[in-house]
């Protein structure tokens, strides 16, 4: 594949991807349909741990968010915790199992220590939890390794290039990002 190959992400939507390997994978997501396809092919994975946001503001990690939570099955409203720091959620699953996610925003944390006050620790220990962390940066020596690493960087125009890679955690677990493009 080429530097600037088209790929289908989802529902025919074209997004241009630079790499492609089991490993990492590098698109652009000319509009918000496209981050909405991209949330949808994250939802497919079978991920549990961490999963690192990474951007400036207004880079489009919330919104990232709120569309993967839709995707796996959250029907509601999708809250910013920039001033929770957390915000739980209960999905129900097809198979009528119980899906914990846990959307963090440390944006606002002085110190990483106040991750223990507030129990933290408990939404990375549940078994089959997703916890997606935007500012995860402001607590890497608090926080465990994640699954997956998620760099969105806002170019010149409304493009938006996000590099998606595997921790060792998720390789250990044998993901492959190949799946997120068609």
């Amino acid at each position: 594949m080429s530097s600037s190959d088209k790929v289908q992400v989802d529902d025919g939507i074209p997004s241009e991807v630079s790499k492609v390997n089991q490993q990492s994978v590098t698109i652009t997501l000319h509009s918000e349909a496209d981050t909405q396809a991209l949330a949808e092919r994250l939802a497919k994975l079978p991920l549990s741990g961490s999963v690192w946001l990474a951007g400036d503001l207004g880079a489009g990690k919330t919104t990232l968010t709120r569309y993967w939570l839709q995707a796996l099955g959250h029907i509601g409203a999708v809250k910013s915790p920039t001033y929770t720091l957390v915000e739980p959620y209960s999905i129900q699953q097809s198979d009528g199992t119980v899906k914990p996610v846990y959307h963090a925003d440390l944006y606002r944390l002085q110190d990483p220590e106040e991750l223990s006050f507030i129990g933290f620790d408990e939404y990375l220990d549940e078994p089959d939890a997703l916890v997606i962390i935007e500012w995860a940066s402001r607590a890497d020596s608090y926080l465990p390794p994640p699954t997956l690493f998620i760099d969105m960087t806002q170019g010149k125009d409304e493009a938006r290039q996000v590099e998606i890679r595997l921790s060792k955690v998720g390789q250990a677990q044998g993901l492959n990002l190949a799946a997120l493009t068609i």
